[in-house]
């Protein structure tokens, strides 16, 4: 298994030692880096990108102005978000634009690489300060605890362990169950929500 990953950073530091990181990895190759979202809207949908890494701090239009605009035309490219920002509105604005995941740039190497990894194989890696940031304001929204309501006792349970940070083999080890199990409680989830994707479920409970 190769994953081709894409980097949209301004920060060339910070740019070339992600793409040394992955280049450096087995299983892994990059071999475009961006350094504006307007270069990144032009070239990404002509190349062969698995999952794409993406600063919100851009000169001119910012990451989730990027994603916003590439996530029509790049249906089969994972976005995960790899910045500085760890406010809730950058969270959430990230997460609806299309964002798979969201990650803060102080994220050790190995773990951004499972990071890229769990996006890849359709998780929604999240750092675990963020983690607890998105489920903190599902459960004080109106709305959220209103669809909380739909959920099996197993399914708000995944959903706690989410908040502390653990990823879904993690998960699974504690509840002794298989991955693809609690794959299955999280596609449950969308169908109880009456939706097909994590954005459309962010969509539904936090409505703008």
């Amino acid at each position: 298994m190769m994953i081709n990953v894409g980097i949209v950073e301004d920060e060339k530091q910070i740019r070339e030692s992600l793409t040394i990181l992955i280049n450096g990895s087995e299983g892994f190759a990059c071999a475009n880096a961006f350094e504006t979202a307007e270069e990144a809207i032009i070239a990404i949908p002509t190349l062969n990108l698995d999952v794409v890494l993406m600063d919100i701090h851009l000169p001119g239009k910012d990451g989730i102005e990027c994603i916003f605009e590439l996530k029509p035309k790049c249906q089969s490219v994972q976005f995960l978000m790899c910045t500085s920002f760890e406010d809730t509105d950058s969270v959430f604005k990230a997460l609806k634009s299309g964002a798979s995941g969201y990650i803060t740039k102080t994220t050790q190497p190995s773990k951004i690489l499972d990071a890229i990894v769990e996006v890849y194989n359709g998780g929604s890696p999240m750092s675990s300060n963020i983690a607890r940031k998105v489920v903190d304001s599902f459960r004080n929204s109106n709305t959220g605890n209103t669809e909380m309501l739909k959920l099996s006792e197993r399914e708000k349970e995944i959903l706690n362990l989410l908040s502390q940070g653990l990823r879904y083999k993690e998960i699974a080890d504690k509840l002794f169950l298989s991955t693809e199990t609690v794959r299955t409680h999280i596609r449950n989830i969308y169908e109880k929500l009456q939706v097909n994707s994590r954005t459309d479920a962010l969509n539904k409970v936090f409505p703008k």
